[in-house]
């Protein structure tokens, strides 16, 4: 009995017959060895998976906790179906010291996904930037030009007047319970808005167009609630049809054009030629304007790129400084004895009740160690933005293809208790005296940030983290 394949051979025309033997025949060649080679392959362990959704059910709203606890069953190198996007989640010191180390050039990218694209000027914010010679430039340029130590002491002016202001109003306020988590994100707000947009920052200028905060607000519940768009997960079809049917993309849209309108016109103030510059120097619009009317042989920088940088930076840092700030001051409040002795310790170093100083700050070593334990036990970035490799490698002796996306569970290294066997649960700042582990991404137990190709993105917010914790502590 004739097959429906030799049936359809046989149909064609007696000339075309040959040409499509020959392509069959090359495709199947092709299905056997992709399928021989993943069998080959000594992939991760992972869960199981549903059809079309993958292991998307299981993340939950915590889905940090949720790895983790995968991660127990599976092991520290996991692999997960994420939509259409294969996965590896990495859960250990180990593991990820190897991918963001010894594998850094072969993972060093972003995935490419659709909500990235648009959230960030077509990928124009290299913390998104897929790997290659414009993510080299800009990201030395910006490490020059906006990370430098003058720039960095410039902006101390923001964070003392921003302290001295809350120091204020938490002084006077009524002998009642107060909500530190508006005061505190309040606190960062002021200092960002000020260090990136200048004196216009707060101004009844800036007063007026409050339609910037509220799509801030809007703009950082999305990203914490959805984190990706169904587009980015789904196959194509799919993930848009979704995404227009739950309002996602009309509501993202119309979130952009009121943060881009409003990015306009901080640009249009910081070119007017009637514009009076702060004693202090230009702020970050300023520098960034700069970049963008210096012409470069390498690649253009546009008024895109300053939006998208700008984007970045507030959007990112308002939020994470701020989730820092409050959770090193409920530890605090949890920790009467080391609430004392940082107190005692800045009280000591910087006198009285005086205010800590830009010089204060190397000397302050155990409100260092506060930090690293608040950041240890509570990463801004329970998973650290996705990596995507670029070619084939291995992790603890496993597989892991090209097109592979890498997730880092800091949260969950932070509490491993093969890194941190001293009670890893526990808020202790006194386990740095021993030993010399810091934040700066050289050792793979406590990466908050990412690693040393990450580092830039956290230097902005990490200095105020212990201004307003010293400041804060010696008001209890």
């Amino acid at each position: 009995m004739a097959t429906p394949l030799t049936s359809l051979l046989l149909s064609l025309p007696q000339q075309w017959q040959p040409v499509l033997l020959a392509l069959l025949s090359i495709l199947s060649l092709l299905l056997w060895r992709r399928s021989s080679s993943r069998k080959r392959l000594k992939l991760p362990p992972g869960p199981a998976r549903v059809p079309l959704l993958g292991n998307l059910h299981q993340l939950g709203p915590m889905p940090h906790r949720t790895l983790r606890d995968l991660a127990r069953v599976h092991g520290p190198v996991m692999q997960l179906q994420l939509g259409k996007a294969p996965t590896v989640v990495l859960s250990s010191a180990e593991a990820a010291w190897e991918a963001l180390k010894a594998h850094d050039l072969d993972c060093c990218t972003r995935p490419v996904t659709a909500g990235t694209k648009r959230l960030t000027y077509d990928l124009k914010n290299v913390a998104f930037a897929p790997y290659g010679t414009y993510w080299r430039e800009v990201r030395k340029l910006l490490t020059v030009e906006l990370l430098s130590t003058r720039r960095v002491k410039a902006a101390w002016y923001a964070r003392h007047e921003q302290v001295e202001k809350l120091m204020s109003t938490l002084s006077h306020a009524e002998a009642k319970p107060v909500a530190l988590d508006e005061h505190i994100l309040s606190l960062s707000d002021g200092i960002i808005g000020t260090v990136a947009f200048g004196n216009i920052y707060g101004s009844d200028k800036f007063s007026q167009n409050n339609s910037f905060q509220a799509a801030l607000d809007d703009v950082m519940e999305m990203l914490s609630s959805s984190g990706s768009s169904a587009e980015d997960l789904l196959p194509g079809v799919v993930g848009r049809l979704v995404d227009r049917l739950t309002g996602f993309v009309a509501r993202r849209e119309r979130i952009l054009t009121q943060l881009d309108a409003f990015f306009e016109m901080v640009i249009q103030h910081h070119l007017d030629p009637k514009r009076v510059l702060p004693q202090n120097g230009g702020d970050l619009i300023d520098v960034l304007i700069d970049l963008w009317k210096k012409p470069r042989d390498t690649f253009s920088f546009t008024k895109d790129h300053v939006k998208a940088v700008i984007f970045s930076t507030f959007v990112a840092g308002i939020d994470t400084s701020a989730a820092t700030i409050m959770w090193a001051m409920s530890e605090l409040v949890r920790k009467p004895r080391v609430l004392k002795k940082v107190q005692d310790h800045i009280r000591a170093l910087v006198g009285g009740n005086k205010r800590v100083k830009p010089e204060d700050m190397p000397k302050l070593s155990y409100l260092r160690m506060v930090v690293k334990e608040t950041l240890r036990l509570h990463p801004a970035a329970p998973l650290l933005l996705p990596r995507e490799t670029m070619r084939d490698i291995k992790i603890s002796g496993y597989d892991v293809p090209a097109k592979t996306r890498i997730y880092v569970n800091a949260w969950a290294i932070g509490r491993d208790l093969i890194s941190w066997s001293n009670d890893p649960d526990e808020f202790n700042p006194d386990r740095f005296e021993v030993n010399d582990i810091d934040i700066k991404g050289e050792h793979p137990e406590l990466m908050p940030f990412g690693g040393t190709a990450d580092m830039p993105r956290h230097l902005h917010g990490h200095g105020h983290h212990r201004v307003y914790a010293c400041q804060s502590a010696l008001q209890f």
